[in-house]
């Protein structure tokens, strides 16, 4: 029972993931795009068809990226256990003492580390080398479809805040340009702190990185925007 549960919250992370990236993708992407059409041309229906075809496009890719990228790291864990296995069936004790000399190495006594390896490879010595020597844990295998349809939802509705903040917002061409870059660096910082926090990151660096890869896409777009305008 424990071990289910445990997959299960291994599967809703990772479906979190997914979902927190695709939005962030969305957000990103699409603003790049609008604002440099936005610097290009005022024409609301322009910049909005623009915006559409980058989050279709985008859509796709991102759903498609994130099944396969999931199933190649699942495939790479497959490999991973039964080349284990083999080495485990070859020279069991060699991998008994790596694992007693790691333990050591870590601060363990001696006689400590050797008692409790000894316990572990009884009880479960595929679990436990392969959490030592790759860092994985055993049938914890993500789910690509998951994935790739929390993706496939998320990347647009990322998408849709910098295409409405262009378009309906009743003031001037560049106060909406304004206004959809400030909203979209807003977004970015939340979505940014998001992803850190369910990876471990440092919070303050992970969030300005993102906020500031948004800043200069939608300042390069905007300026090549403003280029091909003229």
């Amino acid at each position: 029972m424990v071990h289910k549960q445990t997959k299960s919250l291994a599967q809703r992370n990772n479906i979190i993931r997914a979902s927190v990236m695709g939005a962030n993708d969305g957000i990103l992407s699409v603003s790049g795009i609008v604002i440099g059409v936005a610097g290009a041309t005022t024409n609301t229906f322009s910049i909005l068809i623009a915006g559409f075809a980058g989050a279709l496009a985008g859509t796709v890719s991102m759903a498609m990226g994130e099944y396969v990228s999931v199933h190649a790291q699942n495939d790479a864990q497959k490999r991973a256990e039964k080349e284990q296995q083999n080495r485990l069936e070859s020279s069991f004790q060699q991998e008994q003492t790596w694992l007693e000399n790691k333990y050591v190495k870590s601060g363990i006594p001696s006689d400590l580390a050797r008692q409790a390896v000894s316990e572990m490879m009884i009880v479960d010595p595929l679990g436990t080398t392969i959490r030592e020597r790759y860092g994985f844990t055993l049938h914890e295998e993500m789910n690509a479809m998951s994935a790739s349809v929390a993706s496939m939802i998320s990347f647009p509705l990322g998408s849709i805040l910098p295409m409405l903040a262009i378009s309906t917002m009743p003031h001037e061409h560049a106060i909406n340009v304004m206004v959809t870059a400030l909203s979209v660096i807003i977004a970015l910082a939340f979505t940014g702190y998001s992803s850190a926090k369910l990876s471990g990151a440092n919070l303050y660096r992970a969030t300005l990185r993102n906020v500031l890869a948004g800043i200069f896409t939608m300042l390069v777009t905007y300026a090549i925007g403003l280029m091909m305008g003229r």
